[in-house]
């Protein structure tokens, strides 16, 4: 049987076999939970203060479901500590990092981000150590980082192994999915294949720059399908015809229309920046993407101009369900209801908004609340509190959440 990770010479000498930079967050804490389940003594550097004393407390700092009871247990064990202090990067084998490339004011990927962000982590990195890329990044990061470390003197490995995970699934898909490695080397290769391979025995391998596009590609992927589906809906409902029963009835014991999205709301921090990493990739030669960018992030303004036709929306309190970017989660990263909300402040008399999972926002109110007092509702989040909802108002519910259709 070959040495798990930490075992051996270099390897040994090191206290830990993973710290993972940036990792109390929605990518990192479940990775470094699932390592330590798997007996991997796990560090954790972050500079969230709050975030750290949260994840050392063994209480998570955001739901994700399955892995309360899970942080309890390896945080009790002793496999898994989180700290404010960059000199626990030098402790592990392995530094995986899970900064993403960010978006700038300007809507251009900044590809320094993550070299910039590791130059506070750089003196303490030392020699053998292995360099993890996870966060989805600009393509010619990785080589970027690599240069970067070499400048530094350094003998480490820097590999790309993308997360895959949908949020409010990483507790079962770390484990399921294939993980995805890529290195310059054979020895690079061989290491993040047997660091990811104690989550799965299935590893896919490619090269930097081909795991760079696939991550970008399967994201990019995933929100052109939805602006499909969304301009569909779109013609549809135009027509005063409901998308969801014709998506159904094309959809039915037919194999080949089995993946077509019902319409909603495509948000979150990843879809929206990818497709715009991609677009900055290609010299911003890419209709199709902008094209999905235009209709997704248009259909908030579509859903309130055609509310604007049947009602009196400056005389009217409308209120918002669900301020989440997605059903069942709490997080409002790049959320469109927010989008939807300030097109409202701007057309309606009042709004007021709610969401079952959502604890950031001071400004939301209970459920019962919004009930009472608007005279017109938007579900914009798909949460399962929401179904089988009684109410004599109207209700806009493009994700037919209640069963009655998505009209308009």
């Amino acid at each position: 049987m070959a040495d798990s990770p930490g075992e051996g010479t270099p390897r040994g000498q090191f206290e830990r076999d993973i710290v993972v930079v940036g990792g109390c967050g929605h990518v990192g804490l479940p990775l470094a939970i699932a390592f330590a389940d798997r007996g991997l003594r796990v560090g954790i550097y972050d500079v969230s203060e709050k975030a750290v004393a949260t994840v050392n407390s063994a209480t998570l700092p955001f739901d994700e479901p399955g892995a309360a009871p899970v942080l309890a247990r390896v945080v009790e064990t002793g496999r898994l500590q989180a700290s404010l202090d960059p000199s626990i990067v030098g402790t592990a084998e392995h530094v995986v990092v899970v900064i993403g490339t960010p978006v700038d004011e300007f809507l251009n990927p900044d590809q320094a981000a993550i070299p910039n962000a590791l130059g506070g982590c750089a003196p303490y990195l030392r020699d053998g150590q292995l360099l993890v890329l996870r966060s989805t990044v600009f393509p010619g990061v990785t080589a970027l980082v690599e240069k970067m470390i070499a400048g530094l003197g350094k003998s480490i490995e820097v590999t790309f192994c993308p997360e895959r995970i949908a949020e409010g699934k990483a507790m079962t898909e770390l484990f399921e999915l294939p993980q995805i490695v890529s290195a310059r080397s054979a020895s690079g290769l061989e290491r993040a294949s047997a660091l990811f391979g104690t989550l799965t025995d299935k590893i896919v391998q490619l090269s930097p720059e081909e795991a760079e596009l696939a991550k970008l590609f399967t994201n990019v992927w995933r929100y052109i399908k939805f602006a499909a589906a969304n301009q569909f809906y779109m013609m549809a409902n135009d027509r005063g015809l409901d998308f969801e029963r014709i998506r159904q009835g094309l959809a039915q014991d037919y194999p080949r229309a089995q993946d077509m999205p019902g319409a909603g709301f495509a948000a979150g921090p990843c879809l929206f920046k990818d497709t715009m990493q991609l677009a900055a990739f290609n010299n911003n030669n890419f209709a199709l993407g902008h094209t999905a960018m235009t209709i997704n992030e248009g259909l908030p303004l579509y859903v309130v101009s055609k509310l604007e036709q049947r009602y009196d929306l400056s005389n009217m309190t409308v209120g918002i369900l669900g301020m989440a970017f997605k059903g069942g989660s709490d997080d409002i990263r790049s959320s469109l209801s927010y989008k939807l909300k300030r097109i409202l402040a701007f057309k309606a008399g009042k709004v007021v908004c709610t969401d079952p999972y959502v604890t950031v926002d001071p400004h939301l109110a209970p459920l019962e609340d919004v009930l009472a007092q608007a005279d017109l509702l938007v579900i914009a989040a798909p949460h399962p509190q929401y179904r089988g909802l009684v109410t004599s108002k109207p209700v806009a519910d493009i994700w037919n959440v209640l069963g009655e259709g998505v009209q308009v």
